[in-house]
């Protein structure tokens, strides 16, 4: 029977091995080393965390959110219904100013209708049921408080016109 024997290593393959194993510690220790440091902060991370939740909870008197949500909702509907609400209607919201007009024939000028105070207009016009005038302008004053237009009568005009002037207020 051929029993094959096993050589010895040469010195070279010893002193690989061995440096080899070394370097494979060296790297085992090196990052056993980095992992401490690391696991202490997450450590202090917890620690931090739970200390800023129980902060946290007694800021809130140690109620949880879902709680403290609910008490918001139950304010929010309280102040809604101390609020007034909406108007009914727009005609609530509107209203209508007039004023009149005058002028005779080939006559021309600006009239004004106000809003009342605390109101801005948001239209207006003017009519002329004798149909002998024209409009050059019609506009929201300066200060959007009322309504002014510029008329001018025709010289084919039996008499003198008149009409209405009309401003559109919001409240």
């Amino acid at each position: 029977m051929n029993v094959r024997r096993m050589k010895r290593p040469s010195p070279a393959l010893v002193v690989a091995m061995v440096a080899l194993f070394v370097a494979l510690g060296g790297t085992a220790g090196a990052v056993v080393t980095a992992a401490v440091p690391l696991a202490k902060r997450a450590l202090t991370a917890d620690k931090a965390k739970t200390a800023l939740v129980a902060d946290n909870a007694k800021k809130l008197g140690g109620q949880t959110s879902s709680q403290i949500a609910s008490q918001a909702a139950e304010q929010a509907v309280s102040k809604a219904s101390q609020v007034p609400g909406p108007a009914s209607t727009a005609a609530g919201l509107v209203a209508i100013k007039t004023g009149t007009w005058s002028l005779n024939p080939r006559g021309g000028g600006n009239f004004t209708v106000m809003c009342d105070a605390g109101q801005r207009v948001v239209a207006g016009g003017w009519a002329d049921p004798g149909d002998y005038s024209s409009s050059y302008q019609s506009l929201p004053t300066g200060d959007g408080s009322g309504w002014t237009t510029n008329i001018w009568t025709s010289g084919s005009a039996p008499g003198a016109q008149s009409g209405t002037i009309y401003a559109i207020c919001i409240k």
